[in-house]
Order: structure tokens, then sequence, then C-alpha cells
């Protein structure tokens, strides 16, 4: 396996296309984006992950597989209240701005539309680090020794990690963002869901982990009030 390409380049990459993302979301969200039907959207789906029948998006497309190149700090490319579900899984963590992914998530969502975001399990790794649990923890992205170590490895892969999700920040992000608190809940990765008549059964066999009762990752949905 080649060596993961040093996060300083990643960033110099993506400054340095972020016009080229910006101009080809407004391209897209002027004169493509859907505005009637159903609308599916993932955010992310990375080289294993892509969604069949729904639309993705991804800011690397050469090494992801994607329906539209954009850069996530910037708007997602939808008119308002347009889209019926956004899910995006193991992505949020990477971004500069939780906040901002989900007021967009929730400018692009139609009254009664729903979210699924996955990220990171930062409970249960802090509760894993406090019991000295050294074997919960993974050897990705680098080999750790120490309790110490691995904690580090799993909450900010070299550099990978711009937040710590714990699942109270993702509920304020989304509280801030302007959902309600009561159509808001935590989910286990790979699965439950709320929307079983949303979110097929493939979407939750793509977040499938080995340990389900301390899982490595987590999930929070919500629902767009309806109007």
């Amino acid at each position: 396996m080649p060596p993961p390409i040093r996060s300083e380049y990643k960033r110099l990459i993506y400054f340095l296309s972020w016009p080229f993302h910006k101009m080809n979301g407004y391209l897209y969200r002027h004169l493509r984006s859907p505005r009637a039907g159903v609308v599916k959207v993932q955010v992310g789906p990375g080289k294993r992950s892509y969604f069949k029948g729904w639309i993705n998006l991804d800011g690397n497309m050469f090494t992801g597989t994607c329906d539209v190149w954009v850069n996530f700090h910037n708007p997602l490319p939808f008119h308002d209240a347009s889209v019926d579900l956004v899910y995006s899984f193991m992505v949020i963590e990477h971004l500069r701005d939780p906040f901002f992914h989900f007021q967009e998530i929730y400018r692009v969502l139609k009254p009664g539309g729903v979210f699924r975001i996955g990220a990171p399990n930062a409970d249960t790794a802090i509760k894993k680090y406090v019991e000295g649990d050294k074997e919960w923890f993974w050897d990705f992205p680098d080999k750790r020794e120490s309790l110490g170590g691995k904690f580090n490895n799993f909450i900010f892969c070299r550099e990978e990690h711009l937040s710590i999700t714990t699942y109270d920040f993702l509920e304020e992000c989304a509280l801030r963002a302007g959902f309600k608190k009561e159509d808001i809940r935590l989910c286990r990765t790979g699965l439950d869901t709320r929307f079983p008549e949303m979110i097929e059964p493939f979407v939750l066999a793509t977040e499938y982990e080995g340990d389900r009762e301390n899982p490595y990752g987590h999930v929070i949905e919500g629902q767009k009030a309806a109007e």
C-alpha cells in the first residue's frame, strides 16, 4: 500500500482547487440540480460507498467516485428546500466548521426532510481511555503502543480530524442549524434508523463495525420540521 498523502499536501491541493470546486458547485446548483422528485444526497462517498440512484458529492474526483465535484467548505450545490435526504458518513470530523455543514443541510432539506450524519465515536473513545482499555483502539493510521498514543491516533488521525465528535457536540450543531431537539436522536452505526422508508438496508450495511457494544462510530439522525 502506498504511503498516505501528507495532510499539508492535501490542504494545498484543496486550496489550489477551491475556485474550480466553487465554480462547479455554482454551475450544478443553477443549471442541473433537481427541483422535483425524491432527491437523496450522499456527502463524501469516497472510493467504496457510491450509492446508485443518489446524488453523490465528493471533494476528490480522482480517487473517489462522485456525481458532483464540490468542496464541503462551500455551500451545498442545491436550491433551498429541494432535498429529501442528506447522508454524511465520516465526513464532518474533517471539516473546519461543522456548524456550517449542519446549516447547509438544514437549508437544502425540504420540510420533513431527513439527515443522517455519522462520525467517530469520541464518547466511547473517552470512556475506553478512562477505563484503560488499550485493546479497543485500532492501529490506524499509525501503530502506537501507549494508551495515550492510541487515543491520540483515534481522535486526531494524523491531523486528518479537525473536530472531536461527541454526541452532544453534534446535537449542538444540529440545534444551532434550526433542527428541533425532539426531532433528533442518536443511532448506532449500521443498526437502527427512524426512517427505514428513506434509508435503504445497503446504506446501513456500509456502516458495519465489528464492536457492536462499543462502536467506533455513532450516528445522529434528524428531521426538518414540517411547515
